[in-house]
């Protein structure tokens, strides 16, 4: 190699091209070069591309295992192991419904099933809309106020099927 030639530091060899143009992906590079492209690094870049991008998709998940040198099974078994990662685009809304053992004895497949019969979708679907979209949760700390779910972000306890009925066609009709 001639010494005039520069050379990439190690952690910038072999770096994978972003699928896109989008800047969100300079978003993702920037947590995997701040790891220095370690396997390790794969949960938190993975975070980091759910939040730029609001879940994982097929190309999102080949381009991380690529980056960061680890098998795709390996990107998407940590991306299906983790309930917190999402495989498909969410709805505008989303309902959280604790599932944990205080919510479950006090009420919550109930809540479930107001869900089902007010927005016609079961844990983990969306609305045809994307209006809604349902997940459950095994426990975020809310026993004391059980039965428990999350509306948008908001926690809402001593949940009532007619309460959160009420929480559900709001999110619909907005």
């Amino acid at each position: 190699m001639n010494p005039a030639t520069p050379t990439l530091p190690a952690t910038l060899q072999n770096v994978v091209t972003a699928p896109s143009d989008d800047k969100r992906w300079r978003i993702v590079g920037a947590t995997m070069r701040r790891h220095g492209y370690a396997p390790s690094a794969l949960i938190e870049t993975l975070h980091t591309v759910q939040n730029s991008f609001g879940y994982l998709d097929p190309l999102s998940l080949s381009f991380v295992a690529r980056s960061l040198k680890v098998p795709l099974s390996k990107a998407y078994g940590v991306a299906t192991f983790y309930g917190i990662f999402r495989l498909k685009p969410q709805g505008e809304h989303t309902c959280v419904v604790c599932l944990g053992t205080a919510c479950y004895i006090k009420g919550a497949a109930k809540l479930l099933a107001t869900v089902d019969r007010c927005a016609g979708i079961r844990d983990g679907e969306t609305t045809k809309d994307d209006k809604l979209s349902l997940v459950t949760a095994r426990c975020f700390g809310a026993c004391g106020i059980a039965p428990a779910a999350i509306v948008d972000g908001q926690v809402v306890g001593n949940l009532t099927s007619e309460t959160l009925e009420e929480l559900v066609r709001g999110c619909l009709k907005s």
